[in-house]
């Protein structure tokens, strides 16, 4: 081979490559999943306070468009269905190529499941690997979360997925996406107007500890170990939810854990009364997820809690945060349909459906 003809090699696949990427991006399917990775990967450089991470017990719990409007607080969740505790390290590897956050929030709830639960269906795993950009670290990310070597390519080139897409590609939102790279009016939250009430559990009078799952174990020390070497601060907390004598003997052990490794840990379960947490109104699945209304009450006490310990610079008021504030505005209008639409459903007693079993 000559080396003209090396070079036009090297080009074409580079060329092939770019164009197999950037098809893939386009015909991902559209989901809230992909808006909160899009609009977090569309996000300027170095404008994010705080990064949470972790499964649906993050993205409806905290409205990251009032963190920025009451406390001014730059925060978005990097969260997707019964995401799975290997997935973290990668995770914060992709946060980090693009911000400099200074405090990173985990949510537990799936420290407590077992692996075999969570890959049944592997669109758990999915829901992380294909939403991130191509690159090695989504490669290494696929390698962590994938057992079965054989089945990784289908994971390292997507496309194979989603290729019935295709007639989508003319679509203006698809195409939008050719950079995966796309702005999320509402910061990666996602409000719900739905009630399914349930009755709280007072748990915090156990002590007990028992031990979580072996691999999930595994993955938190991993974490922690990462945590350290690049000298990041974290907080760990779990979202308010139905408790469960055996989940609390967990989350004790849980805390152990991450208390040893000098971070700290905030069951927000202990603190119903602060919340202000009606459970016969403010969740929208029975104890699983709060609503709009529980959001708001969750995500002052979250701001509260960052604000009193952490120290965040407010830059409320400043250029470039344009879009932080209408973010804001537009909460502020949907919180208020929604309180009437919840408020309408309690009157009603049309309650949602009852929560398909997840692992917890």
């Amino acid at each position: 081979m000559t080396r003209k003809q090396l070079v036009q090699s090297i080009i074409f696949i580079v060329l092939f490559l770019y164009i197999l990427m950037t098809v893939t991006y386009i015909i991902r399917t559209n989901g809230d999943v992909k808006d909160r990775f899009t609009g977090f990967y569309a996000e300027k450089k170095d404008t994010v306070d705080v990064v949470l991470v972790g499964s649906s017990p993050v993205y409806p719990y905290f409205a990251t468009p009032m963190m920025w409007g009451e406390y001014g607080i730059r925060a978005y969740p990097i969260s997707s269905n019964l995401q799975r505790p290997v997935a973290a390290v990668g995770l914060l590897e992709e946060i980090r190529k693009t911000q400099s956050p200074s405090l990173y929030i985990f949510e537990m709830r799936m420290y407590t499941a077992r692996d075999m639960d969570l890959t049944n269906n592997m669109a758990y795993t999915r829901g992380v690997t294909d939403n991130m950009k191509y690159s090695w670290n989504r490669v290494k990310t696929i390698n962590a979360m994938v057992d079965d070597v054989s089945e990784r390519y289908t994971y390292y080139f997507d496309i194979f997925k989603y290729h019935s897409n295709w007639k989508t590609m003319v679509l203006p939102e698809q195409l939008a996406c050719f950079r995966y790279e796309k702005p999320d009016d509402q910061k990666g939250y996602v409000m719900t107007d739905e009630v399914g009430p349930c009755e709280a559990v007072d748990t915090s009078g156990i002590t007990e500890r028992l031990p979580m799952p072996e691999f999930q174990e595994e993955c938190l020390k991993n974490l922690l170990v990462y945590l350290k070497e690049n000298d990041l601060q974290a907080l760990f907390i779990l979202s308010p939810t139905v408790m469960e004598e055996e989940k609390q003997k967990m989350y004790n052990y849980i805390e152990d854990i991450v208390n040893a490794s000098g971070y700290e840990f905030l069951n927000m379960n202990d603190y119903y009364s602060e919340l202000g947490l009606d459970f016969a109104a403010d969740f929208s699945d029975y104890g699983g997820h709060v609503n709009g209304v529980g959001a708001q009450k969750c995500t002052a006490f979250l701001s509260s809690y960052i604000a009193k310990n952490y120290g965040l610079e407010d830059k409320r008021g400043e250029m470039g945060f344009e879009s932080w504030d209408a973010a804001y505005e537009q909460w502020k209008q949907e919180l208020e349909e929604a309180k009437k639409t919840i408020a309408k459903h309690i009157e009603e007693k049309d309650f949602a459906d009852a929560p398909v079993e997840e692992p917890e």
